[in-house]
């Protein structure tokens, strides 16, 4: 596999207010993650040369990449849409990194944008699926709290002592969540309030599921020889990866329903392009996709944070807080920022762009030290996973 290792960097970033923006519309928030990013980068709109664009609930005709066209002004560029579930915001932002490395473009703009509260989108569907077979009645929460069912049972975890595994992971993100500006919701909450709350799929309640949410997150990507004409602090790729299923996994015989092929596999040539060989011991913090709790629960075991198994006993110890061996979801994740979906992966992208320049908005936030920062997204049916890896210093 080949390599853009150190070949690429992020110069500039920028990140809507993530929540119910009802007085914006999807014009709105790109100019306020864009501008943003703009600034961070010192540059103007004329400076680039391409944008690569994610946005999922569009209309079914499709939008190309009009919106962004229309919105920033970026007249005579190629702008290249992709949906790609809730990757699509990774897509955009590696493509945009590709671009770079193979020379055709020298900045170039990735871009996410959802307005997905304006969809009327309840985030339970209507049980209808995309298959009129393998997919009646099915829902997203409804398969991870099978999911969630068979990992306390694989594990000998009783339902009280796995609820309150996966509550201690919510209580987490909502504590991280309640020192971030942008996040939608910035509530502490307690394994009691996560306990208590209404079922949503068993064994899965309100709080283990992540909310909907408007937002944007932009990047402005040049080659690394170049980044530090724009800044001092530029933020490099080491890796990534992607992976998608090629059929539904939870129909497959051999589906375990405790591990996800397109997770491994995804994180494996991710650390392999970033030269990483202990993820739990290399990476400085993690930003992962926190759909559901059980999600990022199995995140932990399939991305080789915690052993096959033992993610209970690294949550229980605070292995994952911000003062843990490894941070993950330092800004409160899908939970507290919600999940506008073109938008969650170059939002969490932004996440780790600031934690690595040491440039969290609050002292208290700020992982000590980093080095090197893990970004990722999962989607699907079919499940397509995408991760990429970035560093404060160039190898």
């Amino acid at each position: 596999m080949g390599s853009i290792k150190d070949k690429v960097a992020i110069v500039g970033m920028g990140c809507a207010k993530f929540g119910e923006r009802w007085d914006l519309g999807l014009d709105d928030l790109a100019i306020e993650a864009a501008y943003e990013a703009y600034e961070d980068a010192g540059i103007g709109k004329d400076a680039l040369e391409a944008c690569y664009f994610s946005t999922v609930m569009a209309p079914v005709i499709g939008v190309s990449g009009s919106t962004a066209a229309d919105a920033l002004k970026l007249n005579g560029i190629p702008i290249i849409r992709n949906e790609n579930w809730c990757t699509s915001g990774h897509i955009a932002l590696i493509e945009a990194c590709l671009a770079v490395a193979s020379g055709a473009y020298d900045v170039v703009m990735a871009l996410g944008v959802e307005k997905l509260k304006d969809t009327g989108y309840p985030g339970l569907g209507t049980g209808r699926g995309m298959h009129p077979v393998y997919e009646a009645r099915r829902t997203a929460p409804g398969s991870f709290g099978l999911i969630a069912q068979r990992y306390f049972q694989s594990y000998g975890l009783t339902a009280e002592e796995g609820r309150e595994t996966l509550a201690k992971i919510e209580v987490k993100n909502h504590d991280n969540g309640s020192l971030c500006p942008k996040a939608h919701f910035r509530n502490k909450i307690t394994v009691e309030t996560v306990l208590k709350a209404p079922v949503i799929a068993w064994p899965l309640g309100l709080f283990d599921c992540c909310g909907n949410s408007d937002g944007a997150a932009c990047a402005i990507v040049v080659s690394a020889d170049r980044a530090k004409e724009f800044r001092e602090d530029p933020i490099y790729l080491k890796g990534f990866g992607i992976s998608t299923d090629s059929m539904l996994p939870h129909f497959r015989p051999e589906f375990s329903w405790i591990s996800f092929p397109a997770l491994v596999n995804s994180s494996r040539k991710a650390y392999q392009m970033a030269g990483i060989n202990n993820p739990r011991k290399e990476l400085s913090l993690a930003e992962v996709h926190d759909c559901f709790s059980i999600t990022e629960l199995l995140i932990y075991e399939d991305f080789g944070f915690s052993e096959r198994g033992k993610a209970k006993e690294d949550v229980d110890s605070g292995f994952f807080t911000r003062q843990g061996g490894l941070p993950v979801n330092t800004d409160g994740g899908l939970k507290c920022f919600g999940h506008p979906i073109g938008a969650s992966g170059l939002r969490m992208t932004y996440e780790v762009y600031k934690q690595l320049q040491g440039k969290a908005d609050l002292p208290e936030r700020q992982v000590k030290n980093p080095r090197l920062g893990l970004a990722h997204t999962f989607g699907g049916p079919p499940q397509i996973s995408a991760v990429a890896i970035f560093g404060n210093e160039r190898d």
